[in-house]
């Protein structure tokens, strides 16, 4: 069994008095078009929680026992909001670095990937509940439901798609397997065709 670590989003439900770790059952879904097996990867093993010299430990560990053979940084929240969160995927970052996995990042989770290098995440307009075109290196129509976004391209990393107004919506690591894509491939219905080519090439599935 091939497994790929996936980072959740975190939801709070005030009428539960509820901190929740989610993440769409289609991104688990499309994993299974690769013939992956997507495990969530909890947003409490991280120092932001009590005893923070063991937590992080924890987070390396589990992924260890996992030894899984990819990670996804999913989409949901911003960047800053969820600090437990944030410290997550930057581990998981680490992680992917460390043993040379391969690692995709979506919306947020390219977000992130940038954002780790030093680069600003700044507003974009026209770019929530939307569709347009790529051009670049990667040439489709993309749904679209962020309204952040990089202002640069990160050292190391090459942009390999914009959309019509120039925004950056997918970056490719020079070394290492590594792709940030903006738009969301598990909310196609039905999975794009290019999407999941793409994702197998990057994961050597």
């Amino acid at each position: 069994m091939k497994l790929v670590a996936i980072s959740q989003r975190v939801e709070l439900k005030l009428a539960r008095a509820e901190k929740r770790d989610a993440l769409d059952q289609n991104l688990v879904r499309f994993l299974s078009e690769l013939g992956f097996v997507g495990v969530p990867i909890p947003n409490t093993l991280t120092a932001e929680s009590p005893g923070a010299e063991n937590v992080s430990f924890q987070l390396f560990q589990l992924l260890n026992t996992l030894k899984p053979k990819a990670i996804i940084l999913s989409g949901g929240n911003d960047i800053g909001e969820y600090l437990e969160r944030d410290l997550t995927e930057m581990a998981l970052i680490e992680y992917a670095e460390a043993q040379k996995l391969p690692l995709l990042g979506i919306c947020r989770g390219m977000q992130m990937m940038c954002h780790r290098e030093g680069i600003s995440i700044e507003p974009v307009e026209g770019h929530v509940g939307t569709r347009h075109l790529l051009s670049g290196e990667i040439r489709q129509e993309v749904n679209s439901y962020h309204d952040n976004g990089v202002s640069a391209c990160p050292k190391n990393y090459k942009i390999i798609a914009v959309s019509e107004d120039s925004k950056i919506e997918a970056i490719r690591h020079c070394s290492l397997s590594w792709e940030g894509w903006m738009w969301h491939p598990e909310r196609e219905t039905p999975f794009n065709g290019s999407d999941i080519e793409r994702a197998r090439a990057l994961f050597n599935s």
